[in-house]
């Protein structure tokens, strides 16, 4: 079987992660094609992966437009508020995709993917990595094979990481809505989606809290520069982008985090990029909006509960469970699931498996792997059973990201909007 043909659009960070596993699977997958309009990023892209210059496109419309384009599927990893065009386009020249998540910054705009895929009967695999995790294929086993009875209630943490927020969310691409999208649909999506996976039901109604608690002017602290280079307070500030990502450097770290700061990995490209770009910034004189601690209940169909909190003030690593059911208790955090069976009075640990740490960094628990795997088996075989994140699959629990954050502005509980009241 030929390798199944592969175009990125959007060179980045996550579409380099994804491609990595194509490099480590030659006989699997092959890009043959990218679109990046940063011309460092697509040079580099195309010759880690043999792409001549007649397949390296600097828009996307060029790339789609190629007619001598010979690809099998495209993944597209732009940033949040450039998946919609780019999909539609992709699902009519007749492509299977992989979308990086969120699907869209609006509900329309998701809406309108998950039909432009349908009307062309291309596959649509959204990457909600964590589904393809081994740790959440073992957890949604027990839950299915009735290890704990009929699930009850959840009650899922999801623990961002003091550094993770100053770096993506108050210095970062994702520290403004009008940039990308709201926390809740550029972070957490992957929660949402994850609970409605485990479950196995839609979510129907949402309640939500949560704002922009500390990473504020005024929480400055007195004698804080605009930039930590220049800072006094430096030594003693835990968001000190020098310690962040100096220590990382040292260790030779040379991947997410440290990639986005600086493509090149010595002292003085990264104090350059400390001292003019955004990610030396002091965390306190930035531009951010986004909220930096949420909890959102929920209600799934057929009456299951659920509740999530993700806030920025604690040390990150792996989600944090608990699956409540009528006959047992499972806990679980990525590197064990616990089984509390109520008749035996037992408690059984399984081993997850987890491959890799929870971060991007890490492949998200072997998320990103099981989704590339599962997504070019998909396109060679023409199984559609192997992709779990499909349109059908993920696009209830964006509508819910949706009407969570629509609950939190407006202190109401919002009923999770059906697509085809989002249609036209």
């Amino acid at each position: 079987m030929n390798p199944v043909r592969l175009a990125l659009i959007g060179a980045g960070d996550r579409g380099n992660a994804y491609a990595r596993w194509a490099l480590a699977h030659p006989g699997r997958a092959r890009f043959v094609a990218v679109a990046e309009p940063d011309p460092d990023r697509r040079a580099r892209f195309a010759a880690a992966h043999g792409i001549g210059l007649a397949a390296q496109h600097d828009d996307w419309r060029q790339l789609l437009d190629d007619a001598d384009l010979a690809v099998d599927a495209v993944v597209i990893a732009t940033q949040d508020a450039g998946h919609a065009d780019p999909a539609v386009a992709a699902a009519q020249r007749g492509l299977h995709i992989m979308l990086e998540k969120p699907l869209a910054p609006t509900p329309q705009e998701c809406v309108r993917i998950v039909d432009a895929a349908r009307e062309a009967d291309v596959m649509l695999a959204v990457c909600h990595v964590l589904r393809y995790a081994p740790y959440t294929r073992l957890v949604k086993h027990l839950i299915d094979s009735g290890a704990i009875g009929d699930v009850v209630s959840v009650q899922h943490h999801e623990p961002v990481g003091f550094w993770h927020q100053a770096h993506s969310f108050v210095r970062g691409n994702w520290r403004r809505e009008d940039l990308s999208s709201f926390m809740l649909l550029a972070k957490s999506c992957h929660d949402m989606d994850w609970l409605q996976h485990i479950v196995g039901r839609d979510i129907a109604r949402v309640s939500s809290f949560g704002g922009l608690r500390h990473f504020r002017p005024e929480n400055r602290p007195a004698g804080a520069a605009d930039r930590c280079l220049d800072c006094a307070v430096e030594p003693d500030c835990p968001y000190s982008a020098p310690r962040l990502y100096r220590d990382r450097l040292a260790r030779g770290e040379h991947r997410w985090p440290l990639s986005v700061v600086t493509p090149v990995f010595t002292e003085q490209a990264l104090t350059e990029a400390l001292r003019e770009g955004p990610y030396g910034r002091c965390v306190y004189a930035c531009d951010n909006d986004v909220v930096d601690h949420q909890v959102v209940a929920m209600e799934f169909d057929g009456g299951v509960t659920a509740s999530f909190t993700m806030n920025a003030f604690n040390t990150g690593g792996h989600r944090r469970t608990r699956v409540f059911g009528t006959r047992g208790e499972l806990v679980c955090d990525a590197v064990s699931v616990t089984v509390h069976d109520f008749t035996t009075g037992t408690a059984t640990s399984h081993d997850p498996q987890t491959a890799g740490g929870a971060d991007a960094a890490g492949g998200h628990g072997g998320g990103d792997a099981g989704l590339m795997d599962a997504f070019t088996a998909a396109v060679a075989t023409g199984d559609r059973a192997r992709i779990l994140s499909g349109p059908a699959q993920t696009l209830n629990s964006h509508l819910a990201t949706f009407a969570a954050e629509q609950a939190r502005h407006e202190g109401t509980v919002v009923t999770v909007a059906r697509p085809a009241a989002l249609a036209g």
